[in-house]
């Protein structure tokens, strides 16, 4: 996104030096996202489903200045740094330094050049632990994990990079361990994927999206009574979570139990009606359901023939 910067009215010497000290900045727009490489459509739908954590909130920002709506992003951006700081307390201000890079390139884009570079000077001098531009933060590493994560599928390796970094620093965070599983979920053979989902449980027992993708991946196996009770757990802890009754909607209707699945996504719909993979699920389960009363149907009518 840096070469959407590069064009500023009224430019002089001084905003040419802020342009370069801006991209020394760990930042959305500093991390090389194209937007050839992204669908914004698809981007509004996911973040939209996962709206209560997050992750949406710092990067809907940046959708929306692709949008062209830029007073909304910075209207975000502030949202997402009182939650942050409600969620983290003192430990806050390694959660903000990819928020307030973003902010100073947006406020030096609309020509707010003094603000542009206040953000800046708050994070320039502890942005990197070491001093090194080579060393990052595991909450910048994990920060920039999530974004490759959710922004593009062709960033998803760069994802595990940055999880793996971040899991280097702090290889016990349940946060970190969690993004990596659902990058080798989506990306890795089964076994790295199946190892991590048990890692990553072992550190949060009680987490129903893990719950539920390590149901899917047991099932596959043929381990249906374990797949089955995780899938239960997964229900009991997170009923009403539009990503988890997703995917266990998914369980159930591999395991031919079209009419709890369709029930429960129907349910979780109301709540979230936008949900691109809740209405996808659905879909799955009334093609299939189709395709079990035409299986009959033509069983009877060969039935009959024989009879």
């Amino acid at each position: 996104l840096l070469q959407m910067f590069s064009f500023c009215p009224c430019s002089s010497h001084a905003d040419t030096d802020l342009q370069s000290q801006l991209k020394q900045l760990q930042s959305r727009f500093t991390w090389d996202l194209r937007q050839e490489d992204m669908d914004l459509d698809d981007l509004s739908r996911q973040l939209q489903d996962a709206r209560d954590s997050l992750q949406p909130l710092s990067s809907s920002p940046v959708l929306r200045y692709l949008q062209g709506r830029p007073e909304e992003a910075e209207s975000i951006l502030s949202q997402s740094e009182e939650k942050i700081r409600e969620c983290y307390g003192e430990k806050s201000d390694l959660r903000l330094i990819v928020m307030y890079g973003d902010l100073a390139w947006l406020k030096y884009h609309r020509g707010d050049y003094t603000q542009s570079q206040n953000y800046y000077k708050r994070v320039q001098d502890f942005q990197h632990p070491t001093g090194s531009p080579a060393v990052l933060h595991p909450e910048v590493y994990g920060e920039k994990a999530w974004t490759f994560l959710k922004f593009s599928v062709s960033y998803h390796h760069k994802a595990i990079d940055c999880f793996c970094r971040a899991l280097e620093l702090q290889p016990d965070a349940s946060e970190w361990n969690k993004g990596y599983t659902i990058a080798l979920y989506r990306t890795e053979p089964d076994s790295p994927a199946t190892k991590q989902l048990s890692r990553a449980l072992d550190l949060d027992p009680d987490d129903g999206f893990l719950l539920a993708l390590l149901a899917l991946k047991l099932a596959a196996h043929h381990k249906h009574q374990e797949a089955k009770s995780l899938v239960e757990r997964a229900l009991l802890l997170s009923p009403d979570d539009p990503q988890v009754i997703c995917h266990v909607g998914r369980y159930l209707r591999q395991q031919g139990q079209l009419d709890r699945s369709i029930d429960l996504l129907q349910r979780v719909l109301r709540r979230s009606s936008r949900s691109h993979f809740i209405h996808h699920q659905l879909a799955l389960c009334y093609r299939k359901k189709k395709l079990n009363l035409f299986t009959r149907r033509q069983s009877t009518v060969a039935q009959r023939g024989l009879d």
